[in-house]
């Protein structure tokens, strides 16, 4: 099969022919039919990420039909369309019993520990347990980024979160993660004021269901926990009920929490390099809450699919950029000067 291949870290990948996966007895084979490129492909590439061994197939969001089964797998057939969250569990440990595979201690993630979905084929593990089926006639814009992005986004919110139509959300940082939440918190009924320090990031926010909008440009970290905040309150004098950081700063969550009204619940979806310090006086004098965010189990899938069968939530006005297989390692290096957040889908078609 063909599959981008790249055999040291940061130096630019190929496009190759390799081996097929073999179809794993619990698990299965898909034959891929879009696949994301995401910033998180880019820090393994990078050499960021402990799981990746050399050489390595990117690749974790994705849509396709399993070309095989393995003889455990029950629940799925060849033919049907899926999709598949980027943290598949082992579906027989406690956490995966109890509907949370995304915190699995034995986990898989394609791209990440197994070659990904750069190619014309990917294994997937435990099938029963992590694939979601999607209908047929929805485009696969529409899928793709339900593997990572958007389910990471409705995760935090509504089930970490329990987001409520009606409350107001604070979304601190608006690349392709902050976009999907958005989009998240506008599906589900919730008001959402969005923060960066890009007036082009901030127009496509208003353009994706942002109701209001604060430049935080300029500011330094403890002007950030003041004018920026200040900016909040104006528009929610009680403070907001949930509040989200897409970025992975300290000043941002520091801002993010000092936004929220008493009870409130601030999501971390950001990644931090080094442990942030936070206001815990404020955390426990109005007992707020603070709660991660890492994927999501393909138990919760349902709600989130829905919802874009309905048109409320439409992941395919974030993609922004289709391309083929062979494009995808200049994507790749694309990605480390690119700050946008719009979204680029490699098409296997093509």
């Amino acid at each position: 099969m063909r599959a981008i291949v790249y055999e040291e870290f940061s130096v630019l990948p190929q496009l190759r022919d390799i081996e097929s996966p073999s179809t794993p007895s619990s698990g299965v084979v898909i034959d891929v039919e879009a696949t994301g490129v995401c910033r998180s492909d880019h820090h393994a590439w990078s050499g960021h990420d402990s799981t990746i061994t050399l050489p390595h197939v990117p690749g974790h969001e994705l849509v396709g039909r399993i070309a095989s089964a393995g003889p455990e797998v029950t629940d799925f057939h060849t033919g049907q369309r899926v999709t598949v969250p980027f943290v598949c569990g082992c579906g027989r440990c406690r956490w995966c019993q109890g509907g949370n595979a995304q915190v699995c201690p034995e986990q898989t993630q394609p791209g990440f520990t197994h070659f990904g979905s750069w190619a014309d084929q990917v294994a997937i593990h435990n099938a029963d347990a992590n694939l979601i089926a999607v209908p047929n006639d929805l485009p696969a814009s529409a899928m793709v980024g339900l593997g990572c992005r958007f389910a990471t986004a409705f995760h935090g919110l509504r089930v970490r979160a329990k987001l409520l139509e009606g409350e107001t959300v604070a979304v601190f940082g608006c690349g392709g993660v902050g976009l999907s939440a958005i989009m998240v918190a506008r599906a589900i009924g919730a008001r959402v004021i969005a923060i960066d320090v890009s007036d082009a990031a901030l127009d496509r926010a208003r353009a994706h269901g942002a109701a209001h909008t604060v430049n935080a440009a300029g500011k330094n970290s403890v002007d950030l926990s003041a004018e920026v905040v200040a900016q909040v309150l104006d528009q929610c004098p009680d403070g907001v009920a949930v509040s989200v950081d897409a970025l992975g700063r300290e000043d941002t969550i520091a801002a993010a929490i000092a936004s929220l009204a008493p009870l409130g619940r601030h999501v971390q979806i950001g990644l931090l390099t080094a442990p942030p310090v936070i206001d815990m006086g404020r955390v426990i004098g109005l007992e707020l809450s603070v709660l991660g965010s890492h994927g999501m189990a393909a138990a919760e899938y349902p709600e989130m699919v829905d919802l874009v069968i309905d048109g409320k939530l439409r992941p395919q006005d974030l993609v922004t950029n289709v391309i083929g297989l062979a494009d995808a390692p200049a994507a790749m290096e694309a990605l480390g000067a690119n700050t946008g957040s719009g979204m680029t889908v490699i098409d296997l078609n093509l």
